[in-house]
């Protein structure tokens, strides 16, 4: 495939953040009296968000549960810890690496707010060639909606149908398809135990980052 630029989610698929997420929700769930989720619960559901990891935590009384206070001293908690155990997966550092050395132009397209974004990127210098950094609440919309991503390929002055989008998401494999994008599916991400990634709609299926540094080509 004729790959001229890439875009990446960014839990579950550049960084691993699951500690940390799971950390701060625990705390709100603390707070409020609720008992905490398991590491196993954290990993499955971080690429969902706030939401995802309240819901897996309530369960069945997610909805019948006001859980805006929750949501809020979640994301608080959060931004108090952004950066203490989150750090890139084994070999995102070549892959990034292979990128800045060929100068294909790549960025971030994110469900997280932007108020976490930005400060949480300011704390990792790996990823300060990234070109674009597109956040959940940049748009008036956020994925499965493909305006993000085709925003962000606009800003790359890259055509579309040559970008590839790694994700760890259904959602990211169906933005990336309505976004006449190559889709990649982050199989070492956040995958929660009724997911079927191979189903999803995408082209390319990675089982670690290595594996898509060597499908890119970066090892020759």
């Amino acid at each position: 495939m004729n790959i001229q630029g890439v875009l990446f989610d960014l839990d579950g698929t550049l960084l691993d953040t699951a500690l940390d997420l799971g950390a701060a929700a625990n705390r709100a769930l603390a707070r409020y009296g609720y008992p905490p989720l398991s590491d196993a619960h954290a990993y499955q559901y971080s690429s969902h968000g706030s939401r995802g990891l309240l819901q897996a935590a309530l369960g069945q009384h997610f909805e019948r549960t006001d859980h805006t206070p929750l949501k809020d001293a979640l994301l608080n908690a959060y931004m108090a810890d952004l950066c203490v155990h989150t750090k890139p997966y084994d070999g995102i550092a070549e892959l990034v690496a292979g990128l800045d050395t060929r100068k294909l132009p790549w960025g971030i397209v994110t469900n997280k707010p932007g108020w976490l974004t930005d400060p949480l990127l300011s704390q990792l210098p790996l990823f300060a060639g990234s070109q674009v950094n597109v956040s959940g609440d940049t748009y008036e919309v956020a994925k499965p909606h493909p305006k993000p991503l085709l925003a962000a390929a606009e800003r790359l002055s890259v055509d579309p149908g040559t970008i590839l989008y790694v994700g760890d998401a259904e959602r990211d494999m169906e933005a990336a398809r309505a976004a006449g994008m190559i889709g990649c599916v982050a199989l070492w991400g956040y995958l929660r135990r009724e997911d079927t990634p191979m189903e999803w709609p995408a082209h390319w299926f990675c089982q670690t980052p290595r594996e898509l540094v060597t499908m890119l080509g970066f090892n020759e």
